[in-house]
């Protein structure tokens, strides 16, 4: 997420009211989760454990839980509880809207789509030319839609992150002041839901094509000419790149990279990041020549045992 203008550093920690390490007007341009960070942005640690990779990453200022060594170039915000201070800076950058009509004024349509009735558009979405959104979608706000896309009755476009932190009152939410973004000639089946980014962008790239009951989590990016079939679940942080297939009811765990031309054999487990062009069957997923090999030997292991016993 990139702020309006360029901030100071002083000015950000007076948001959430917390110390500061760094000249007061060192500049700060936006917030980001570490694996979308580029320089000028926030990131937030609240974990030793983390430490080192967020202090080395593109963020150029870290809101941290405890004061260390900052390092050149950067600056550091140092809170007690880093994850509290976020979703402040969520709340003030992007504060929820209401909505005021079925259709947000903001909105923009363009020239020859179709809404069906019982569309709800949100604030600032953008909508391109010569669509078609079927019954009782909802495009939550800041959605972005390109040219000749179809969306069929019941998806949801711009839900929350799954995304909470577990104290001893309860799950404490993430708040998600991301967007989706959907390219040109994308196709999204009936009952979808696709989750906004936490603080960048969710994206379905140019091409693709979404069965029914399909859910993409926070930050998911999935590339152009991608087939994906009923059922599937993709975590959040998840990249699938060009001309990927993923059969029905295929699992993708968070954070994995799907590599292009790959093709995700229905009820797969995709645990890890995936080759170039391979297929995969299994749960944990394996490639398929060597999981249909290794079923091949399971199905002589009673006749092994006889002949032992023999």
């Amino acid at each position: 997420m990139k702020f309006p203008q360029k901030y100071m550093l002083e000015q950000i920690a007076t948001i959430i009211s917390s110390e500061f390490v760094g000249d007061a007007d060192f500049p700060v341009l936006g917030m980001n989760e570490i694996h979308v960070v580029t320089p000028g942005d926030i990131v937030f640690v609240d974990h030793p454990k983390y430490y080192d990779k967020a202090l080395n990453s593109a963020a150029t200022v870290i809101l941290i839980n405890k004061k260390v060594e900052c390092p050149e170039g950067k600056a550091l915000l140092i809170s007690d509880d880093p994850f509290r201070d976020f979703n402040k800076l969520t709340k003030y950058f992007k504060p929820f809207e209401n909505a005021s009509a079925a259709i947000a004024p903001s909105a923009e349509i363009g020239e020859g789509t179709i809404l069906q009735p019982n569309v709800f558009v949100g604030n600032n979405v953008k909508i391109g030319k010569n669509c078609l959104i079927h019954s009782n979608v909802s495009l939550y706000d800041n959605t972005v839609i390109g040219d000749n896309v179809i969306i069929h009755a019941g998806t949801v476009l711009g839900g929350d992150a799954f995304y909470y932190k577990n104290r001893p009152e309860g799950f404490d939410k993430l708040i998600s002041g991301g967007r989706v973004v959907i390219k040109d000639n994308v196709e999204i089946g009936a009952n979808c839901t696709i989750d906004k980014g936490v603080t960048g962008d969710t994206t379905i790239g140019k091409g693709t094509k979404l069965d029914n009951l399909i859910q993409v989590g926070h930050d998911t990016i999935i590339g152009e000419k991608c087939l994906i079939a009923s059922q599937a679940g993709i975590a959040g942080c998840v990249v699938i790149e060009d001309q990927v297939t993923v059969w029905g009811q295929v699992g993708m765990r968070s954070g994995i990279t799907v590599k292009k031309g790959g093709v995700m054999m229905g009820q797969a487990g995709i645990t890890k990041s995936t080759k170039e062009n391979t297929i995969y069957s299994g749960n944990p997923a394996m490639e398929s020549r060597a999981k249909l090999k290794e079923l091949a030997l399971l199905r002589q292991l009673p006749k092994l045992i006889e002949n032992l016993k023999g």
